[in-house]
This record gives C-alpha cells, sequence and structure tokens, in this order.
C-alpha cells in the first residue's frame, strides 16, 4: 500500500436507458477499471434500466489516472457486446478530499463539475462534505453507443498515515 492516497468507493447504483443488445433487450454488467485493477458488477438479466446498487472499491495511488467504466451485454453463446463506455477524471475529487475538512459542516459542497464535451458528465455534480465524509453523485453519459447512462456514487475512504 505503499504510494497509497486513500481508496475510493464507487456505489454502482443503475443504469438508465442503455442501449437494447438482444433481440428485445439486454443482460448489462459494468466494468471499471483503473490501470490494473478491474472490478466487475453482477449481470442484470433482460433490464435496459438496470439497478445494480454495488459497492466496488479501488486503491488510489495516482489521481491522474482516469477510472475507466464499460458497459456490457452478457451473451451465453458469443462474445458479450459492448453497451458504451465512459471515464471519471478524480483529480478534483481526490484534490477535495485531501484537504482538512474537519471544521466543515455536513453539506457544504467543496467543489463543483460541470459537463463539458471534455468529460462524461451528464449533469452538474457537486463533491459534498457529508457526515464527516467526502461524497459526490454523478451521473455520467456513456460515449460509443447510442443512448445510455450510468448512475453513480464516489465516496473517498482515507488510510490512515496515507
Amino acid at each position: 500500500m505503499e504510494n497509497t492516497l486513500g481508496l475510493l468507493r464507487i456505489t454502482i447504483q443503475r443504469g438508465i436507458n442503455l442501449a437494447k443488445r438482444d433481440v428485445r433487450s439486454s443482460d448489462p454488467y459494468v466494468i471499471v477499471r483503473l490501470g490494473k485493477q478491474k472490478l466487475k458488477t453482477r449481470v442484470v438479466r433482460k433490464n435496459l434500466n438496470p439497478e445494480w446498487n454495488e459497492e466496488l472499491t479501488l486503491t488510489i495511488a495516482d489521481p491522474n489516472l482516469p477510472i475507466k467504466l464499460e458497459v456490457y451485454d452478457r451473451d451465453t453463446f458469443s462474445r458479450d457486446d459492448k453497451m458504451g463506455d465512459a471515464e471519471i477524471d478524480i483529480k478534483t475529487f481526490v484534490e477535495a478530499a485531501k484537504r482538512d475538512l474537519q471544521n466543515i459542516s455536513s453539506g457544504v459542497i467543496i467543489a463543483k463539475i460541470n459537463p463539458t464535451r471534455e468529460n462524461c458528465v451528464a449533469q452538474d455534480s457537486s463533491i459534498i462534505w457529508e457526515n464527516g465524509k467526502v461524497i459526490q453523485h454523478m451521473f455520467l453519459r456513456l460515449r460509443n453507443v447510442e443512448c445510455g447512462e450510468i448512475e453513480l456514487q464516489l465516496q473517498w475512504i482515507d488510510i490512515y498515515g496515507s
């Protein structure tokens, strides 16, 4: 855990209006990558608006590396179909998390991320100090696909001594 800044808990909450990849629906799941780390949600069968509500935790050593999300449709007899991808730039989030926030009231907005052509953020997203935790709720617009968004939440977990 040398050079580790902290942990990032990503709660993959749900998919919204995901692309149809099978005859009537899709069987989506999400893969989250950061450097050599790779985590995966469970498959939600026959659903274009799946609810995962799964917590995945990544070790953060370099805040300049983006988190990559890829959504796939699970297929039994062929290769899984890609249903889009997105990236999260965590630099602002990590900077906010490393600030001394102990004397700030719960609910205070630390920073805001606005949607741009360069990011996958679908709507304004605030980094908030909430009940002693740094949290960011966000909707990500999927790229390289005709439609779809992923709703998720980031939460910083400090590691003692980092």
